[in-house]
């Protein structure tokens, strides 16, 4: 047992403490962005940091994956504490969807992400990623007003609404937070370049942070009109815990909304944390593989715990993952002590994060949000096809002019369409070829042949030419479906009547003398 410890005591401090460290530089300001993107109050994304350090970490079987709140539920965040109303009660669906999520790992049910097809997922997140950059121009532009850009996105350009926001743009565009702004960008651009990771000392968020906090302070020095108002910069009080909402629990049964919030919130925190944990494991050199099931778990039991202590959902989230392998980290270890130094960092040093500006979080989401979005992810979904392109698009315009469930739901069908139409082409084959000058077809079924096939192969039985030879070999399906039976079955009467032979191999005629 001794040796033990002592073993994991050497681990911690050469390899899992300064990864922790530097995860933590990441998590910070990622945290107090996305709760600014979600219209929650700041200390809550800080929280959720530390809930998923702290309290995910240790029930969680995955060594490398670091959980917090992510970007991709910023949208359905937003839109959900805007439609209950009161942020007590939106902690209410953050219950729920931990919930959700805990009965899914119990349940075993860990595999529900292999459901959901590539292209659908992959629209999703491209869609969260326009609506994030467009969430956070404002900011970026120096408006401090929180219910600006409020309503859906398509209506920002419905002409009321579009005039309405040039003219606010108009008084409460400042010159210090765009200057900041184009800084950040800048900075997050070229240390995204491959030449500049072997120069980068600091993660790039921190790096973005310290730069808008140092242009403040020379700006506010110099009495400069750069100088931003106190509005346009991170506050969070010094006793940050005194002021934390708790769920209102008389309202849980009163608002259906609560249950469908709760429900979407869980299964995109169960989708997002699930192609996270596959994204990390293939980062481990030591290959080991996490356990989706108590994954679940320990999300489940974290969302619950966000919501009984007023923080925003959380889930596995790549940025901080791959930080977290690229830093050396070997065990849960490394997770847990970025949960810590966040826990410190509210209790010891609030001023400090009180001169962060808005615009520094804006600009490291706007890139954030740009990744998920990028061009080239346009080209390579088109290079697939259209069967990958079209689903891929329809959804990303659907969660545009509807919302992230209907949406998700409509590239759903779509993606489905294309299966049945597969389905259609893949269940039979067509050969035709001439033999002593009359016309010879074959029809081969392959292993299963269902309904969904019915359409297709009675055209294509009614498109077989009188005086012509047809043969139709079922004699490797594992399973023929009683109404292509009978379609067949049907078909040899009208071939007597057209002068075409009907051969069948493998494949039981029906009585159909009981439909007509």
């Amino acid at each position: 047992m001794k040796r033990t410890i002592k073993y994991y005591r050497i681990i911690w401090l050469k390899h899992d403490l300064p990864a922790g460290l530097s995860v933590f530089l990441v998590a910070l300001p990622l945290c107090l962005g996305i709760a600014l993107a979600s219209g929650a109050p700041l200390y809550s994304g800080l929280l959720s940091g530390i809930i998923g350090g702290l309290v995910v970490s240790i029930i969680s079987g995955s060594q490398l994956a670091v959980s917090g709140p992510a970007a991709g539920l910023t949208t359905v965040v937003a839109a959900s504490i805007i439609s209950l109303g009161d942020y007590k009660v939106f902690l209410l669906a953050v219950i729920v969807a931990g919930l959700f999520q805990l009965v899914l790992g119990l349940l075993k049910l860990g595999t529900i992400a292999n459901y959901f097809p590539s292209s659908v997922i992959k629209g999703m997140l491209a869609a969260i990623g326009i609506i994030l950059i467009s969430k956070q121009i404002p900011i970026a532009l120096g408006y401090d007003q929180p219910n600006f850009w409020r309503s859906g996105f398509l209506k920002l350009f419905t002409e009321h609404q579009f005039f309405k926001n040039v003219n606010n743009f108009n008084h409460h565009i400042a010159k210090g937070a765009i200057l900041i702004t184009v800084i950040s960008i800048a900075v997050m651009v070229i240390l995204q370049k491959p030449f500049a990771k072997k120069i980068k000392v600091i993660p790039a968020p921190l790096l973005v942070v310290a730069i808008g906090i140092i242009a403040n302070i020379i700006f506010t020095k110099a009495s400069s009109d750069f100088s931003l108002k106190p509005t346009q910069l991170v506050s969070i009080p010094s006793d940050t815990f005194s002021n934390i909402s708790f769920p209102d629990f008389t309202q849980l049964f009163s608002n259906r909304l609560i249950w469908k919030d709760g429900l979407i919130i869980g299964l995109l925190a169960t989708l997002e944390t699930l192609l996270c944990i596959e994204a990390i494991d293939k980062l481990d050199r030591r290959n080991r593989i996490t356990p989706v099931n108590r994954e679940l778990v320990a999300q489940g039991i974290g969302n619950m715990t966000c919501g009984l202590l007023g923080a925003i959902p959380i889930t596995a989230v790549v940025v901080r993952g791959s930080a977290n392998v690229d830093a050396g980290a070997k065990t849960k270890l490394s997770a847990f002590t970025h949960g810590l130094f966040l826990l410190l960092a509210v209790l010891l040093v609030p001023f400090l994060l009180n001169q962060i500006p808005y615009a520094s979080l804006s600009a490291i989401l706007i890139i954030t949000g740009y990744n998920l979005t990028k061009p080239k992810l346009f080209r390579n979904m088109l290079s697939l096809g259209w069967k990958q392109f079209l689903p891929f698009l329809i959804t990303i315009i659907a969660i545009l002019s509807t919302d992230l469930l209907i949406g998700v739901s409509i590239g759903l069908v779509i993606s489905i369409y294309y299966i049945i139409r597969n389905n259609f082409k893949a269940e039979y084959k067509i050969t035709e070829k001439i033999e002593n000058g009359v016309n010879t077809y074959l029809i081969k079924l392959n292993s299963n042949v269902t309904f969904l096939n019915k359409v297709n192969l009675k055209k294509a039985l009614d498109d077989v030419p009188e005086d012509s030879i047809l043969t139709i070999d079922g004699s490797e399906c594992n399973f023929i479906d009683y109404d292509i039976l009978e379609i067949i079955s049907e078909f040899d009467n009208k071939a007597k009547d057209r002068n075409i032979e009907l051969n069948l191999k493998g494949i039981e005629k029906v009585n159909v003398t009981a439909i007509h």
